[in-house]
């Protein structure tokens, strides 16, 4: 038998590998205008962040203020008059009827309802603590956020009988011609023939006209109960 001898063909060998070298990046190191100029852009967002937030915090004092003060509908009249400027409290130093020193401005923190006298309170002074104590309560829930205070404006004890009505007023007797010199009454009229109204931040911003007979109380206490809904989302009961 006749034939030829057939064989595979030869395997194919990969071509050898050479080793290569490393490949090398070199990164080139900042230059120093502009690294500050990227320290300086990092500093001013982070300052503008703050900004925001602290504008975020403020809004609701800001609104409820611009919507009493300036957003105010034609048809709507305040019966207090606000003072404008503003007043803020004066460091002015007092004692209660303790004899304790108290500091004007340690009032701050709450709506203040105030009202000025003597020590030897006659019937109008009487009338207005009254009318301070039947105000608050009549603010409901939200009597918390406001104090009833009465500055006496001269050295005489009150007597023992009207101390027992004062538990829940802050009393603080301030040297009168001082006091004279931050709240002031209404051309013709004397400082204790007004309630006056300080708002938590010490500035004080309304004086209520004089009277006392229950359509003038009436009135005094829409114009309270107003500012305690338009200043609802900031201030909170307590100091």
């Amino acid at each position: 038998m006749s034939g030829s001898n057939s064989s595979s063909p030869a395997a194919v060998e990969p071509p050898p590998v050479h080793d290569q070298p490393l490949g090398l990046t070199v990164h080139s190191l900042p230059v120093p205008q502009e690294a500050a100029l990227e320290d300086a852009r990092r500093t001013a967002t982070g300052r503008w962040k703050m900004l925001a937030v602290l504008l975020v915090c403020a809004a609701p004092v800001i609104a409820s203020y611009l919507t009493y003060y300036v957003i105010r509908p034609e048809g709507r009249r305040n019966f207090g008059e606000l003072i404008e400027p503003q007043r803020p409290v004066p460091a002015l130093t007092g004692t209660d009827l303790q004899g304790k020193t108290v500091a004007l401005p340690s009032l701050k923190g709450q709506w203040l309802l105030v009202s000025v006298a003597g020590g030897g309170c006659d019937a109008a002074c009487e009338k207005h603590l009254y009318l301070q104590r039947q105000l608050r309560e009549g603010l409901g829930k939200d009597k918390e956020r406001l104090d009833w205070v009465w500055l006496v404006s001269d050295g005489v004890a009150p007597r023992d009988a009207l101390k027992a009505a004062l538990a829940q007023a802050t009393v603080v007797r301030v040297d009168g011609p001082q006091l004279a010199q931050w709240l002031q009454p209404a051309p013709g009229q004397a400082l204790p023939d007004h309630l006056y109204v300080v708002d938590p931040l010490g500035h004080w911003m309304m004086r209520f006209p004089p009277g006392q007979d229950a359509a003038h109380a009436a009135k005094v206490r829409k114009d309270l109960e107003r500012l305690m809904r338009g200043s609802a989302g900031w201030d909170k009961p307590g100091r």
